[in-house]
Formats: C-alpha cells, structure tokens, sequence
C-alpha cells in the first residue's frame, strides 16, 4: 500500500541520489576498511534511513509494507554494507519489538532504534540450531524478578556494533518445543555479555558478523520481549514473515545493480569486430536475468501488497525469500560470464565483490531448502483444504 504516491516518489528519488552521488562512490573504500565510516553512517542518519519500518510515534517513518520493499530496492542497488548497517535497525533488529513489545519496550527503545543511536539485532541461530530453532540449547531460567540467561549464538548480523540484542531463550528446559522459547531484549552492557570478533568472511565485507556469548547474565523479567514467557518463537516467527519480504527486496537490487553493469559493459566490450551484446548467446544471459529480476519485484510487491491488506503471507514470504535470492544467485554467475575474465578480477570490476557478498542471500533467514519445504508443506495445506491453489 503506498500512502502517498507524489510523497513515496521523492522519497525514493531521495534514495536514489544518495546511492549514486554518495554510496557507490565509496564502496571500495567501505571494502578497504571493511566497515562503513562514521561519516556516512551519520550521513544515513540524518536521512532517515535507520527508521524505514519504525512506526511514526516513534520517531520513524512507519513506511508500509509496499513502501519498504520500493525503498530497498533503491538502497540495495549499491555495495551490500550499506543496507546492512541499516538492516537490522530498520528490519530484523526491530521488527520483534514493533510487532509484540510492550508498551513501556517501545516508548524505550524505538526511538533510538529509528534515529541510530543504538544499532539492534536478531539472536536467534546458534550453531546446532539453524534451521531447526527450536533446537536452541540457550537457557534463561527465573531467579526471583530476574532470568538468568546462559549460552551463545552464532551468525549473528551486526552483533559487533549492537546495542541492543533480542535474544531468543529456552525459559522451560523441561518442554523442547517452541511453546518452551521466550524473547528478551538485553542491553550490550550487561554483565556476562560478550560479543565474538568479527568473522572472516566470503563476501560482505563492511558487514561484521559475529558469535554472542551469555554467561549468567542477570536479565530484569521487565525485559522479556512482551511481557510473556513461551511467546518467542512466534515472535520471531512473525518478525520473519515480514522481512523475509524485505529481504527479498533487498537480494533484488543488488541483481538489478548486476544487470546494468553487465549490459553495459556487453554494448561496449567489442570481439570479432562487434560489440559482445549483438551476440545471441549474450542476449539470451541478459534476457533471462531481466525476465527473473522483473517475475521477483512483481512477486514481491504482490506479496507486500497482501501483507498490508492484512492478509496471511506466510507461503507466500517463503516464495519470495526462495526465488528472489537464489535469482539473484544466477544473475551473479551469468553477469561474471559476461564480463569474463574482467569480471573474475577485482582491478577491473565489481562484480566479483557482488557474486561473492550475494552468496550469503540463500542462506540466512531461512535456506533456500526449508523454503522449499515450506511452500510444498503450504501448498499440499491449500490443496488438501480447498482443492486448488487458485484464489
């Protein structure tokens, strides 16, 4: 749903401008020092861009569905560190908060979440417990008006640089089920906390990514997410629905980004006295990645669209979550194919740097295999209850 078209235009103009005239330019330079510089994190700031799905009472912007998913777009045109510094802020570091916090929780902590004074993030994954959450082995077990919370995570986006943790807990150690996990937000201060150093990794580089360590970090029940025990998993469970659509926007600009430069490039790459884009075999690598970029927006907008309409978006997040970021995948390996040698090189071209950094897309937020299982499992429901998967 888009509020106000004249307004959601300048708005995404404002985006694109900063892209172009501000982030590209530095992408190199973010790859260089392998984090995105306080100048342009404050530059991010003054523009609004930590407060994208924050509701409006809260200092944000209380963007829609269908406006979010138009802004990443925008933003994830250039060098993935970008939108990651803002991703978690504006998607799956608040989203738990937004969707089932107290009162007393969001009037704490939105604010700061929607201007960046404090960076949030989503600890869920532990390294026996991926795919299978509920398998978390994370423990946070009452001590009067406290939980004392014992364990780790791993994978975790933006753990080096947060403030904020929703962390994802087994508050009954006698039920293995999700109906056992509760949420909390825990403040990077508190004793017993510690963060990992930032992994090495194939790609992202500006991005950091680390392990979380709990060692009886004394938790106020003032802090479990919702004021309710036994609820996290649904909470995390509802944060993902709605960013897996985000997500799926944000794997798309970077294959859209992708396109460009390899088209250009095929118009002014010349071989055997012509340019390589007269080249049929060339036409048919740009034909299919601009056929899947163009079935991926209008999946995903449908998507958005449904969602803010109220309506139950769970297959179809999974869809867009599994298509997106494996077509991304594949526009990646064909725009390398492209450019060819110049493509494999980093002295000649970026586009080594976003085969690698896209990578992670169908891996985090669900792999692209419990995707699959999740639309078979959803459409055999559809099928079984209603004979048909038509609407």
């Amino acid at each position: 749903m888009i509020r106000d078209t004249e307004a959601n235009e300048i708005f995404l103009a404002k985006i694109r401008q900063w892209v172009e005239n501000v982030a590209i330019p530095n992408e190199d330079r973010v790859a260089s020092l392998n984090e995105v510089p306080q100048d342009l994190v404050d530059d991010m700031q003054r523009s609004g861009f930590f407060g994208w799905s924050v509701p409006e009472q809260y200092g944000g912007a209380g963007l829609t569905t269908e406006e979010l998913v138009f802004a990443a777009f925008e933003l994830s045109y250039c060098s993935v560190a970008f939108r990651a510094r803002v991703g978690s802020n504006t998607g799956i570091g608040s989203e738990s908060l937004i969707v089932d916090g107290t009162g007393q929780q969001k009037n704490a902590f939105l604010p700061k979440l929607a201007n960046g004074d404090i960076v949030g993030c989503f600890a869920l994954t532990e390294k026996e417990a991926g795919s299978e959450a509920t398998a978390l082995k994370t423990t946070a077990i009452r001590d009067g008006d406290s939980f004392i919370l014992n364990g780790s995570k791993a994978y975790i986006t933006n753990a080096p640089i947060s403030d904020l943790f929703t962390v994802f807990a087994r508050t009954d150690v006698n039920d293995p089920t999700h109906n056992g996990i509760s949420a909390f937000l825990v403040d990077r201060d508190t004793p017993g906390l510690s963060v990992g150093p930032a992994y090495k990794m194939m790609g992202q580089s500006g991005s950091p990514v680390s392990e979380v360590y709990f060692e009886n970090c004394r938790i106020p029940a003032t802090r479990i997410l919702g004021g309710k025990e036994g609820v996290g998993f649904k909470t995390a469970m509802k944060a993902l629905n709605k960013q897996r659509i985000h997500l799926s926007a944000l794997s798309t600009g970077p294959a859209m980004r992708m396109l460009d430069e390899a088209t250009k490039h095929a118009l002014e790459r010349q071989q055997f006295g012509a340019p390589i884009a007269d080249f049929q075999l060339v036409q048919a690598m740009i034909a299919d990645s601009h056929t899947e970029i163009a079935a991926a927006r209008a999946l995903i907008l449908e998507t958005a669209r449904k969602r803010d309409d109220g309506g139950d978006v769970t297959l179809e997040a999974s869809m867009c979550k599994y298509f997106a970021t494996e077509m991304c995948g594949r526009v990646a390996d064909r725009a390398v194919q492209i450019f060819g040698g110049s493509g494999y090189v980093a002295d000649y071209s970026n586009i080594e740097r976003f085969y690698r950094d896209v990578r992670l897309f169908r891996l985090y937020e669900g792999t692209s295999q419990i995707h699959q299982l999740n639309i078979a499992k959803n459409t055999k429901k559809q099928v079984s209850e209603r004979g048909t998967i038509r609407r």
